[in-house]
């Protein structure tokens, strides 16, 4: 695939492909047709056959070639699966221009300090774990690492002390830097409220602006109400303190965090699972 797009590439090498799919023609021809030298258009036309798109015989005292539609088949085919990728409903390239459009929303209501306070965020999720494994995970850094962060960045450091007044540090990189060379994505830092195990966390958490001041202030207050199937978690953003230079925060969110709770969602299950399946093992081994 590789030497194929190498080939097609040049522009006098795809005018001559054009030309062959027309019908198979001699290097003469082609040259004439090209308005190229003969020389020039031979070596044009063996790139293309080392590459697969083209054969050639000889015919007399001309050389014809044809043009083998399968590469541009598969070509064509590996497009579209790229096309389709980057328009795949709710992908990553769908969430961009969301966030680009809720960003252009935002920078036009961001005129002056202020412009965002009282705004309010409402999250909902039903959480197939009980209460006690959801509060783990909303303050278990090994665990809140799983999942406090939007699908494309990493917690790359956090701290989370969960008792009130306790210190909250929060920073996420691109999740495919791996070594810490793509700057810093968002750092965030905060207090804790309120601490009620299995029942309520509230915080205060602010973003860092690129020159370290605060871009707001987001009171964040999360509600667990045990259910039959396991959590109901409620959670509220509210927003104060908010400067012109945070808009493009403001306009991710309610993308983000809703992201982020998707993953919650997804660890807690797969801890539920795993704690009935060592509970079955447990049982079995004992009878």
């Amino acid at each position: 695939m590789d030497a194929l797009l190498t080939a097609l590439a040049d522009p006098a090498r795809w005018r001559l492909v054009v030309l062959l799919a027309g019908r198979p023609r001699s290097v003469g021809v082609l040259a004439q047709l090209a308005e190229a030298r003969q020389p020039q258009t031979t070596k044009h036309l063996q790139t293309l056959e080392r590459a697969g798109v083209l054969t050639s015989r000889r015919t007399g005292q001309r050389r014809v070639y044809t043009l083998r539609s399968g590469p541009l088949r598969e070509l064509a085919a590996e497009l579209t699966r790229l096309a389709d990728d980057a328009d795949r409903v709710d992908g990553p390239h769908t969430t961009h221009t969301r966030y680009g459009a809720a960003v252009q929303t935002e920078r036009g209501r961001a005129e002056e300090s202020g412009w965002a306070d009282g705004r309010s965020f409402g999250f909902h999720r039903s959480l197939a774990g009980r209460p006690e494994l959801v509060w783990r995970h909303l303050t278990e850094p090994s665990l809140l690492a799983r999942w406090w962060a939007p699908d494309d960045l990493r917690v790359s450091e956090l701290v989370f002390e969960a008792r009130p007044g306790g210190r909250i540090v929060q920073e996420y990189r691109d999740v495919e830097d791996a070594d810490g060379c793509d700057p810093v994505a968002g750092r965030a830092e905060g207090v804790v409220d309120v601490a009620e195990p299995g029942e309520r966390l509230a915080y205060r958490l602010s973003p860092l602006l690129p020159g370290g001041g605060l871009a707001f202030t987001a009171h964040v207050d999360l509600g667990l109400r045990a259910t039959a199937a396991g959590t109901d978690l409620d959670a509220r953003w509210r927003l104060s303190d908010s400067t012109v230079d945070s808009a493009d925060f403001v306009a991710g969110i309610e993308i983000g965090f809703g992201q982020s709770l998707d993953k919650l969602a997804d660890v807690v299950s797969s801890a539920q699972r795993a704690a009935e399946a060592t509970h079955t093992e447990g049982k079995d081994a004992q009878s």
